[in-house]
């Protein structure tokens, strides 16, 4: 976020320019590397990636572009996307959720009043992919809800060879899902975001 003064413009004492040489011109250019809340603008740039990270695999999509934008809407905070020189490269789309286990209303609904953050897709675009990406991505998203005071702890739903990837990052296996999609099936697993209010008090959250 950028912040422009709000001090008044003051008129140089004497009107003389200086010419400036090209060379010597401010660039204006975009971070190397960034990492934000999404927003609804971005929605079509998360399907796309979505779409051929998903379809390519399973054949399906965990969020349409429609639910995409329905949860950019209500809960932007909870989604993380990092940028290259402007450009989304990965992302992770969450809301709230006030249930032990995940059921089926969990893939349309956001609970405001919840206290788990249900992770519903992280994907990687496909030229960025194998390295590391999304396990770094993973981190900071679960260290960033370290720093919000109402979640207690993260969930998400995902096929079997996915559980090792989750488990590396702190997950825990609850067992079988109860959603299925189609012909596939999953595994819930969650997280436990302890610590959250030492966290808070000692990282400048």
């Amino acid at each position: 976020m950028s912040v422009q003064s709000a001090l008044p413009f003051l008129k140089p004492l004497h009107s003389h320019r200086v010419p400036i040489s090209p060379g010597r011109q401010r660039r204006h250019t975009l971070p190397a590397s960034e990492f934000r809340s999404l927003n609804t603008e971005d929605a079509i740039s998360v399907f796309e990636i979505e779409r051929e990270a998903f379809i390519s695999v399973s054949g399906e999509c965990p969020l349409h572009l429609d639910e995409v934008r329905h949860f950019l809407t209500l809960c932007p905070e909870l989604s993380l996307g990092w940028f290259e020189q402007g450009r989304l490269v990965a992302f992770i789309i969450g809301s709230l959720w006030d249930q032990d286990r995940l059921t089926p209303d969990a893939l349309t609904l956001h609970k405001r009043h919840g206290t788990t953050v249900h992770i519903h897709v992280l994907a990687v675009h496909r030229t960025f992919r194998q390295q590391g990406k999304g396990s770094i991505l993973l981190w900071r998203y679960l260290q960033y809800l370290r720093c919000l005071p109402y979640v207690r702890r993260a969930m998400l739903m995902c096929e079997d060879f996915l559980v090792p990837f989750y488990q590396k990052s702190g997950f825990k296996v609850q067992g079988p899902s109860e959603i299925i999609v189609g012909q596939l099936s999953f595994i819930d697993l969650y997280y436990p975001v302890q610590g959250h209010a030492f966290m808070r008090r000692n990282s400048g959250c």
